[in-house]
């Protein structure tokens, strides 16, 4: 079985990849994450994540390389991390009583074959109608500063939503692992059998 790398330094995807049981390396990819004029999420999300993995191939040219990419996209609008507690209040005071999408794209790189798998996995978050004050005090509890949308799902954010709809709920967090686990067995490689 060829040896797995994650491009990626993100703490989030590393702990999501630990759940299928596998052995694998992290590494920082190399992506100018800019969109490109008129690109699309969908697009967007797919061009970056074959990028992530692909930049790895020289350093590692006998592996199966993950490259991930999200965007949140909110009234047409991709929309990125707050950075600021001024910006997150206005991503969810914008988000409160609507759906946000969520577009993850994700690849596996072959590099030893040069095979690729692409795939794009959306998730919608439907959003309760929140109140300033619970808007504030969300932001202030958990501190959601360098998550897309100003939110985190697998923590106190989980009570800005009325519903979440999509295959996968991995895939909010930022690595899709059915369609991955998926991928892994079409390169031979399956964490159940492993």
């Amino acid at each position: 079985m060829s040896q797995i790398i994650l491009a990626s330094t993100s703490p989030y995807r590393r702990a999501l990849l630990e759940k299928l049981g596998l052995a694998f390396a992290c590494a920082a990819p190399q992506a100018d994450e800019t969109p490109y004029a008129g690109e699309a999420p969908r697009h967007l999300v797919l061009r970056l994540a074959q990028e992530k993995a692909q930049s790895l191939a020289e350093k590692y040219p006998q592996h199966l390389i993950i490259g991930s990419d999200q965007v949140c996209v909110l009234d047409g609008e991709i929309t990125g991390k707050p950075h600021t507690e001024e910006n997150a209040r206005q991503q969810l005071m914008k988000a409160r009583g609507n759906i946000v999408t969520f577009y993850t794209g994700l690849a596996l790189y072959n590099s030893a074959t040069g095979h690729l798998q692409t795939e794009c996995e959306p998730f919608d978050v439907h959003f309760r109608h929140l109140s300033e004050q619970e808007i504030d005090d969300y932001i202030r509890k958990e501190r959601p500063l360098n998550c897309a949308g100003s939110f985190k799902s697998e923590g106190l954010g989980i009570a800005l939503f009325e519903r979440l709809e999509g295959r996968d709920p991995n895939t909010l967090v930022g690595l899709p692992l059915i369609a991955l686990c998926q991928m892994l067995r079409r390169e031979q490689c399956n964490p159940l059998l492993s």
